[in-house]
Formats: C-alpha cells, sequence, structure tokens
C-alpha cells in the first residue's frame, strides 16, 4: 500500500502541492476572465479581425445618346477549401464551371487552404452551383466588362484587364474617374474564414462616373461596316474613317479595320489593337491642298479665277522634276484643287516664305502634340522651316514630305466648313458625366463636365480651344473648291451623295518604305463634308494598300465616304440640299 511506502509528512506535502496547483488554475482563470477580461477578449478579436475592400462598381460608358458601350455586369469569383471538398463534388463542378476534371482535381491537390477555382463566374452558373450545396465550396461577388457594340467600336472604348484597370481606349484614358473609389468593411472572421460579424461601421464605396461620350453608335456601327466592307474589297491591308460634327469638332464615329472584339481577348496582336485613325501618321498626298490655297488666298496672292500655268505636265526645280497625272495646261486656282494639280500647288507654295508655310502648319495642328490626348495620340512630322529645300516646301504643298493622322485630317477640315475657325476634336459629351447610384457626385463640375478628382488633371478626352486659321470668305471659296472635286470633271466624283451636296478632297499617296517610296503602294484617302449648303459632318476615309487596278483616292475612298455620310446624314435627320 502506498501509505505503508510513504511516510506521512510526504502525503501530505503531495496533497499540499495539488491544491497548490488547482488554486493557481483558479487564479489565473479569474485574471483573465474577470479581472483582464477586455485584454484578453480584444487580442483573440485581433487574430481574427480583418479589413474588407469593397469594390466600387466601374462607371459605364455611354454613347452621346445614352446607349450603352460599356458596363459591369455581376458575376463571382468560386473558391474551395480543399480540406472540406467531398469526392462527390468534383464531377458536376467541373461540368458547370467548365474546367478540365484532371484541372480542376490538381487546383485543390496539396496542402492549400483557400484555392480560386474561377473568376468571372456569370450569375446562372453561380445559381446552379449554390443549389449543389457543395461542402467547401464559396462564392464572392465579382464583376465582368461587358462591351455591347464589340469590335465596332473597340478602338474607341478600350478594354480592362482582369482587375478592372483600363488598358486601352476611354477604359484607360478615363480611368481615374471610371474607377471610383473603394471602401473598407471590417469584420471578424472564424476560424474556416467566414465573416460572422462587423465590428465597426463601413466605410462605402464611391462608384465610378458614368463617361458620356460625343460617339453616336448608330453612326459608328455604320462607319465600321462600311470599311470593312471596303477593306474586303479591294484587299487592302488596313483602314480608317473619322466622322465629326463640322460646327464643334466633336467625334461622332472612329472605326479602323483590323479591329477587335473587346469581350474576347484570348487571341489579340498588336496589329488588331491599332488605333490607326490616332496614333499612325502618313504622308497625306493631296488632300492636304486647301491648306495652301487658302493661305495663298489670305495673304492676297490669289483668288478662286487667277490663273496658274501647269504646261507642259511637268515641272522642273532643281535637279528634281514634278508631275501632273496629265498636261492641264492653263488653269485657275479654283481648277487646280479639282483637278488636284500638283504643279499648280508647287507653284503657289513657292511664292510664299518657307516660315509663313510653317507657322500656318503649325495653327493647324500639323507636327504638334494633339491637344487631344487620346492614347497613343500621334503629332506628326513637319520639319523646321530652316531645312527645308525648295524641292521640299513644293512637295509639301501637296502632301509629301510631311505626316499627320487621320484624325489630324479631319480636324483641319472644320476650318473650311465653317467660317475660317479650326476647331479642337472632342470625344467627351460636355457636362453629362454623372455618379452612379452609390456614388458621389460633386455639385462643381470643371470646364471638361467631368467631376473634380483629387489629382485627377484635366480631362484627357477634351482639350484646346477654337481658333481662326483662314477667313470666312476664304473658307467659303475652299468649300466651293471641293465641291467641284466632287463634281463633273472633278477627282472626287465617286463620292456623290444621292440628295446632298457634298465636297471633298482625293488623296493617293505613295507608300514609303524605308528611305524610298515603294512602287504599285498607295494609301488611298478622301475627306470631304456635306451638306455643302450647311456643312454639318466632316468625314475622312483611308485605306491602306488596296490590291488590284484600283488604288485611286476617288474610286477606293470615295464611295466609302458617300456611303457612310449619306446614311449618317439620315440618320441625323439633316433634310436634302441637292
Amino acid at each position: 500500500m502506498l501509505a505503508s511506502r510513504l511516510p506521512t509528512w510526504r502525503s501530505k506535502f503531495i496533497i499540499v502541492l495539488m491544491f497548490a496547483a488547482f488554486g493557481g488554475l483558479a487564479a489565473r482563470a479569474f485574471w483573465v476572465q474577470v479581472v483582464n477580461q477586455n485584454f484578453y477578449a480584444g487580442q483573440g478579436q485581433k487574430r481574427y479581425q480583418r479589413v474588407i475592400e469593397l469594390d466600387a462598381t466601374r462607371g459605364r460608358i455611354v454613347d452621346r445618346n445614352g446607349s450603352m458601350l460599356a458596363v459591369s455586369l455581376a458575376t463571382y469569383e468560386v473558391w474551395a477549401t480543399p480540406r472540406l471538398l467531398d469526392e462527390t463534388c468534383f464531377l458536376p463542378l467541373a461540368r458547370l464551371l467548365k474546367v478540365p476534371l484532371v484541372e480542376l482535381r490538381s487546383r485543390v491537390a496539396g496542402d492549400k487552404t483557400f484555392v480560386l477555382l474561377k473568376r468571372q463566374v456569370d450569375a446562372d452558373t453561380a445559381s446552379a452551383i449554390d443549389k449543389l450545396q457543395l461542402a467547401g465550396i464559396t462564392q464572392i461577388a465579382d464583376s465582368k466588362r461587358f462591351y455591347p457594340e464589340g469590335e465596332s467600336a473597340a478602338h474607341v472604348v478600350g478594354f480592362t484587364d482582369i482587375e478592372d484597370k483600363g488598358q486601352e481606349g476611354v477604359e484607360l484614358a478615363a480611368n481615374l474617374q471610371l474607377s471610383g473609389a473603394a471602401g473598407q468593411r471590417e469584420v471578424i472572421r472564424d476560424r474556416l474564414g467566414r465573416v460572422v460579424s462587423d465590428t465597426r461601421p463601413l466605410v462605402p464605396a464611391h462608384n465610378g462616373a458614368t463617361i458620356r461620350l460625343t460617339i453616336d453608335r448608330r453612326i459608328q456601327q455604320l462607319a465600321y461596316a462600311q470599311l470593312k466592307a471596303a477593306i474586303a474589297k479591294h484587299s487592302a491591308e488596313a483602314g480608317s474613317v473619322v466622322v465629326l460634327d463640322a460646327r464643334n469638332g466633336e467625334i461622332l464615329a472612329l472605326a479602323n479595320y483590323p479591329s477587335f472584339d473587346p469581350n474576347d481577348r484570348t487571341r489579340l496582336s498588336g496589329r488588331q489593337l491599332r488605333n490607326r485613325a490616332v496614333v499612325d501618321t502618313f504622308e497625306p498626298g493631296s488632300t492636304i491642298k486647301p491648306l495652301v490655297v487658302a493661305l495663298s488666298m489670305d495673304k492676297g496672292m490669289v483668288g478662286p479665277q487667277s490663273l496658274i500655268d501647269t504646261t507642259p505636265g511637268w515641272y522642273r526645280i532643281g535637279p528634281a522634276v514634278i508631275h501632273d497625272t496629265s498636261n492641264h495646261g492653263v488653269m485657275t486656282v479654283a481648277e487646280a484643287v479639282q483637278k488636284s494639280s500638283n504643279i499648280a500647288l508647287a507653284k503657289l507654295a513657292l511664292n510664299l516664305p518657307a516660315e509663313t508655310i510653317w507657322n500656318k502648319y503649325q495653327e493647324y495642328g500639323l507636327g504638334r502634340r494633339p491637344e487631344l490626348t487620346f492614347p497613343g495620340a500621334a503629332a506628326g512630322k513637319v520639319r523646321p522651316h530652316r531645312r527645308w529645300r525648295p524641292i521640299e516646301q513644293a512637295t509639301m504643298a501637296y502632301g509629301y514630305g510631311l505626316s499627320a493622322s487621320l484624325l489630324q485630317l479631319a480636324q483641319m477640315y472644320t476650318a473650311y466648313a465653317g467660317d475660317g475657325t479650326l476647331h479642337p476634336v472632342r470625344l467627351l459629351l460636355e457636362d453629362t458625366v454623372e455618379r452612379q447610384p452609390g456614388g458621389q457626385m460633386n455639385e462643381q463640375q470643371d470646364g471638361d463636365g467631368l467631376a473634380p478628382a483629387a489629382d485627377s488633371g484635366d480631362s484627357p478626352l477634351t482639350a484646346g480651344f477654337s481658333h481662326a486659321v483662314t477667313t470666312p470668305a476664304t473658307a467659303h471659296a475652299i468649300r466651293e473648291m471641293l465641291e467641284m472635286a466632287t463634281g463633273p470633271g472633278g477627282t472626287g466624283r465617286a463620292a456623290a451623295v444621292d440628295g446632298y451636296r457634298v465636297g471633298g478632297k482625293t488623296g493617293t499617296a505613295r507608300k514609303q518604305i524605308g528611305v524610298s517610296y515603294a512602287k504599285n503602294r498607295y494609301r488611298a484617302l478622301f475627306v470631304g463634308m456635306a451638306p455643302m449648303s450647311d456643312p454639318r459632318l466632316i468625314v475622312a476615309v483611308m485605306i491602306d494598300d488596296p490590291a488590284g487596278k484600283a488604288f485611286y483616292g476617288g474610286t477606293v475612298a470615295g464611295p466609302v465616304f458617300g456611303a457612310v455620310t449619306g446614311g449618317a446624314l439620315q440618320l441625323l435627320g439633316v433634310p436634302p440640299d441637292a
């Protein structure tokens, strides 16, 4: 027996130690649960307390009439806790998520606590997964950007990445306004990561602003369809169409081909992404001829009926020789525009000081960084006038030796559509940016119509001021010449529109490959306006590298101008004037 083997004092000592140990434990429990309860409760709470970021809903992008161009749709992220999964869940889950069964199993293999199975799962699929009541499967609210117009407006609207950040187009240019501001929610999670309670009031998210563009969805679709058809017809490499409101420079359509579907970006290439109307520059050819004609008239050197001798159809400048397509003989300035005489324009340019011409190019925005800071917008090139040789001064007058984008050419013609005022191009409709429900709208709006945001700066989609570049009388005279160019004897007859008087200038520019011009490779161009009684639209067309016998601006780009202009005028309800 233990009592017989241990002395009495040792037995008592052990009993005392046991009571002391129990007493210590009781005292510690009292200290933790009563005396210092708040401290230890707080420490325990911190272990499971988390701050969750509440995503703001990205703002919508709409056209001038409110039609949707970009919107965020509700989707879900599907997560798994591998140790809680049942073997029977894999097959139905793989079918619903459209993920191979082997791949799904590999994602949850190993010692993982929380695994993302798929993002941007649509609401119907998420609902079907919910009905399965699978243990270990959690769904978290997410969103996916959707672009209703698809490839027709892709280069204007752009797209976002998987994190909902703008990557191209308006999505990138107005990313700050569209993004809004995230909120916060402080919560307590259990050991499985589930939210069990809030610890303090949430900070609400401020949803992004709705951006209303100057684009007219109907005209955008029309321009893209006509461009795509023309490129297929002529087996061309690429092309662009720009449609402006002649009265204020607002961009009604900006189409490029090839394009891409922003809803499916799995097979994108740089060629598809290229916003050619804005970022590509090229020698504009004869489309630039009205500029030197207008300048010569403003300086009082010539009038529309002044005579220029272009005999015998070629003209020597130093060692170089320039040609017309035929011998036009003695012709008026108006006929020089109508028949697109290189010799006539060269003679006009050589009678002007180089600096005077260069300054006028600057006034038109040629060779200058565009005020519309759209992603990648190109400035074009005009060499400093001090470096011009006579042959360069002559050839620039008919569009060789300088470069511009199609958007810049379209803007140039705003001066001739009205009273000689050049209007800045604009992509954001003023005073129409709104906050979505759940967001905030400042009562003060800046001059560009954007709700002010900290460190946002000026809107990248609107910039610049209208300014005169020629006189009203000269602008009127240029319009008459442009109308002659699309009439009998003109180079742009194929641009005619039933029921409307139109005017414009053709351009057929040889493509420069390296340091020399390629043989039989061209850019076909047409820039014009309508109706001539009171111009409402400016339409610029560029078809790059058409194959086959047809390559002139009048025969390739002219019909695209006619189709787009005629359709757009009818869509806008502009009455016929012919």
